[in-house]
């Protein structure tokens, strides 16, 4: 379970739990609870049968306040705040301030419990929860509490707030490197729900949250700018950050290296430049410039040769003189 914490690891940006949910968690406890109540109860009846009328009414009244008060009253106590049916729905008590209950908090609940939902088969606690904004019960109001539920879906969770204009770009110098993530997580969980905390409850924490980020960057909020403003000036500086840097990434993109040819060393010499390998598709120029051969040449080529070396010039045929060799 993450997000922001307050109190005793009870989270923060949870939304009240309304009719529904908290009326079928109810019923999964009252099935639960009454199924353990009617099976001790039947199990002392058959030990207790050779009592008075007196020992049995008074055994009789034990068991219902321990079993139908007492244990959900220690059940919440020791869970803080879930119970079985809250824990198959998602839900949980917690204080008006956001932290665990205690044992005060759920004797309280359990106590108007008994007059406002077993004694009225839940009808008081229905028009309760229905009349109340953030859906508590008489003893909510009267114990300081309030079912939240645990389970949000992430889809419906809100943007984090931009900051003020006037603190845009402030903090352009601000050594970031030393927040680590769980604060930054907190810090956004807490500018996504500050709005529907309480204000009072909302200053204290967004101070807190403060005081750890200028702990860790070593730079206190300026004189004069709110905590919440300061978070939120921060978180923005921090994404500014992470969209240049993914802008720079996307936009580098892979590097390829483009060969280049490599000059030619003058003090080769022709013939040296001759003896390099040609890459394929690529004709000799020299053998280009060669001139092709006639039928009718007497220095007796065949049709189509090629000298052997572009470096060493083609014969010349000798002069004619006429003078015919005896046969």
């Amino acid at each position: 379970m993450s997000g922001v914490v307050t109190g005793d690891a009870v989270v923060l940006g949870l939304r009240p739990a309304r009719l529904p949910s908290r009326a079928l968690a109810l019923a999964i406890d009252l099935a639960v609870v009454w199924t353990a109540y009617l099976l001790i109860s039947l199990g002392l009846a058959i030990a207790t049968a050779s009592l008075d009328e007196a020992a049995v009414m008074a055994v009789s009244i034990a068991t219902f306040v321990l079993v139908l008060v007492g244990a959900p009253i220690a059940v919440e106590t020791l869970s803080r705040g879930r119970s079985l049916g809250k824990l198959a729905c998602g839900l949980r008590v917690v204080r008006d301030d956001g932290g665990p209950i205690r044992f005060r908090h759920a004797l309280v609940r359990g106590a108007m419990g008994v007059v406002e939902i077993l004694l009225t088969f839940g009808v008081v606690a229905c028009i309760a929860s229905l009349v109340s904004a953030r859906g508590r019960r008489i003893g909510d109001v009267f114990a300081g509490t309030l079912v939240v539920r645990e389970r949000v879906p992430a889809a419906r969770a809100a943007a984090v707030p931009p900051p003020p204009p006037w603190l845009v770009g402030r903090f352009a110098g601000l050594d970031l490197s030393g927040v680590p993530d769980d604060l930054w997580l907190a810090i956004r969980q807490y500018l996504t729900r500050m709005h529907q905390l309480d204000a009072e409850v909302s200053w204290s924490l967004a101070g807190r949250l403060a005081g750890d980020l200028a702990a860790r960057t070593g730079a206190p909020a300026p004189e004069g700018v709110p905590a919440a403003a300061y978070l939120a000036a921060v978180v923005n500086e921090r994404q500014a950050r992470d969209a240049r840097r993914a802008v720079a990434a996307a936009s580098a993109g892979p590097a390829h290296a483009v060969p280049q040819a490599r000059p030619a060393d003058p003090a080769a010499g022709h013939a040296k430049q001759v003896g390099h390998a040609k890459p394929v598709g690529h004709a000799d120029p020299v053998a280009h410039a060669a001139p092709h051969p006639g039928p009718g040449t007497a220095a007796g080529l065949r049709q189509g040769s090629v000298p052997a070396s572009p470096a060493e010039p083609a014969p010349v045929p000798p002069p004619a003189t006429g003078f015919a060799p005896p046969a």
